[in-house]
C-alpha cells in the first residue's frame, strides 16, 4: 500500500464511520418492565447500595472494567504537539486496542488544557468513573510530573504508556536479544539515544531489571553530570548512569556499545557508528516511521540483533505488546498501583512468549497481534500484584 493510498483509504474510513468506537448497551430495553429495571425506579435501589457500600461499585456499573484514556495533544505520535482534537483519532485507536486484546472498555479523555494542576485536577476528578488511567502522547517533562502526582493521589491504576509501555517491550526484546548474542545484561554496555520520557523511563527500568552500564544521549549531547543544559529529570539520570564518564556525543558513547536503543529521530545513528560497537551489536532503531537507521544499513555496518517500531521488519516493538495485558492484570486483582516488579514481570512474560529453540535474530519479539500476549501479561501482572499483597500482608 503506497503512502498515498493509506492516507486516503484512513481518511475515507474515519468519515465513513464518524470515528472509531460507539457505545453500546449490555441490555436491551424492550417493555415498561425493562425501563423500570435499568433506569427508574429501578436503579435508584442500585444507587443506594452503592452509597451504602461503596465496593460495589465495581460490580453494580461498569466502572470496574473501564479505562480512561486521557492527552492534552502535546506529543501525538510523531506528530508533535498537535491539539487535544487531533488527537482523537489516536485515542480511539487506542481505546480499541483496549477491547480487542484485553476486554476493557477505554474512553477516550482529550484535554484542552496544557496546565499540570488542572490536568492532575480533572483526572483526579474522574477516578469514580474508571478503574484506571492511561496517560498518553502528553509531552516531557510534565508528563513525569504530572504521573507521580496521580500516583501519588489516586488508588487505582496510573500509566503512562509512552514511557512505561515502551520500556517494558524493550526489555522483554532485550532478554531475548541477549541469548540470542550470548551475553549477559550485567556485563553489556547499553547507549540510550533519546532523553526524554521514554528514554528515561526505558533506563529507570533496565536498572531495575538488572543491567549495569548505561549511558543516555540527548540532543545536546552525552547525559553527563556536569552538563549545564539538564533537565530535573536528566539530572537525576546522569548520577546513576554514564559509568565511563563519557562526554560528547552519539558518536563518542557508542564506542563497544553492546545496545543501541534509539527513541530519538530519524537518520540518528550512522552506519559508521555501528561499525564502532562491540561484536554482535543490538540495535533497537525505534523512531517512527522513520527509524534512527534503517534494519538494512545496520546489519550491513554488523549488527547482529535489529528491531524498530515498524509493522514491516521483523522484531517491532510495540507498546500493544504491554499496555492491554498489564491494564486486565492490575485491574482484575485489584491493584492500586503498577509498580516497578510488576512491569518486569509484564517484560518476562512477554519474552518467553517465544519459546528459546525459536529464538533468532530476526524473532526477539512477539508479534504485535499475537492474541495470547495480554492473557500472560495479565497473569504475570496479577501475580506479581498478589504476591506483593502477601508481603505487605506478612510484614505488617
Amino acid at each position: 500500500m503506497t503512502e498515498s493510498n493509506l492516507r486516503e483509504r484512513a481518511i475515507q474510513l474515519h468519515r465513513e464511520h464518524n470515528g472509531k468506537i460507539e457505545m453500546v448497551s449490555k441490555v436491551d430495553i424492550h417493555t415498561e418492565s425493562d425501563l423500570s429495571l435499568v433506569y427508574t425506579p429501578g436503579v435508584g435501589d442500585v444507587c443506594k447500595e452503592i452509597e451504602k457500600n461503596p465496593e460495589q461499585l465495581n460490580t453494580l456499573t461498569s466502572r470496574g472494567n473501564s479505562v480512561a484514556v486521557v492527552t492534552d495533544g502535546t506529543a501525538v505520535l510523531g506528530l508533535g504537539d498537535i491539539g487535544p482534537g487531533a488527537a482523537m483519532p489516536v485515542m480511539e485507536g487506542k481505546c480499541m486496542l483496549f477491547k480487542k486484546f484485553a476486554d476493557l472498555n477505554a474512553f477516550p479523555i482529550c484535554l484542552d488544557t496544557k496546565d499540570v494542576d488542572e490536568i492532575v485536577a480533572i483526572v483526579k476528578a474522574l477516578q469514580p468513573t474508571f478503574a484506571g488511567i492511561n496517560l498518553e502522547d502528553i509531552s516531557a517533562p510534565r508528563c513525569f510530573e504530572i504521573e507521580k502526582r496521580l500516583k501519588e493521589e489516586l488508588d487505582i491504576p496510573v500509566f503512562h504508556d509512552d514511557q512505561h509501555g515502551t520500556a517494558i517491550v524493550v526489555l522483554a526484546g532485550l532478554l531475548n536479544s541477549l541469548k540470542v548474542v550470548g551475553k549477559h545484561m550485567s556485563q553489556v554496555k547499553v547507549v540510550i539515544n533519546g532523553a526524554g520520557a521514554a528514554g528515561i523511563s526505558i533506563a529507570n527500568l533496565l536498572l531495575e531489571a538488572g543491567f549495569r552500564d548505561l549511558t543516555l544521549v540527548s540532543l545536546e549531547g552525552v547525559v553527563h553530570k556536569d552538563e549545564t543544559w539538564l533537565n530535573p529529570s536528566q539530572k537525576e539520570m546522569a548520577a546513576i548512569t554514564n559509568k565511563q564518564d563519557c562526554k560528547g556525543r552519539l558518536k563518542d558513547a557508542i564506542v563497544e556499545a553492546d545496545v543501541f536503543i534509539g527513541v530519538s529521530g530519524p537518520a540518528a545513528l550512522k552506519a559508521e557508528e555501528v561499525k564502532l560497537m562491540a561484536a554482535d551489536p543490538i540495535v533497537f532503531a525505534m523512531a517512527n516511521p522513520i527509524p534512527e537507521i534503517y534494519p538494512e544499513e545496520a546489519l550491513s555496518a554488523g549488527a547482529k540483533v535489529i528491531g524498530t517500531g515498524r509493522s514491516d521488519y521483523p522484531n517491532q516493538i510495540n507498546n500493544l505488546l504491554a499496555f492491554p495485558g498489564i491494564f486486565r492484570g492490575a485491574i482484575d486483582s485489584g491493584a492500586t498501583d503498577i509498580t516497578i516488579e510488576m512491569k518486569i514481570a509484564a517484560a518476562y512474560a512477554i519474552a518467553n512468549v517465544i519459546p528459546e529453540g525459536e529464538l533468532a535474530p530476526d524473532y526477539v519479539i512477539p508479534h504485535a497481534l499475537n492474541e495470547q500476549v495480554a492473557d500472560v501479561v495479565a497473569k504475570s501482572v496479577a501475580d506479581e500484584a498478589l504476591k506483593t499483597r502477601k508481603q505487605v500482608v506478612k510484614t505488617s
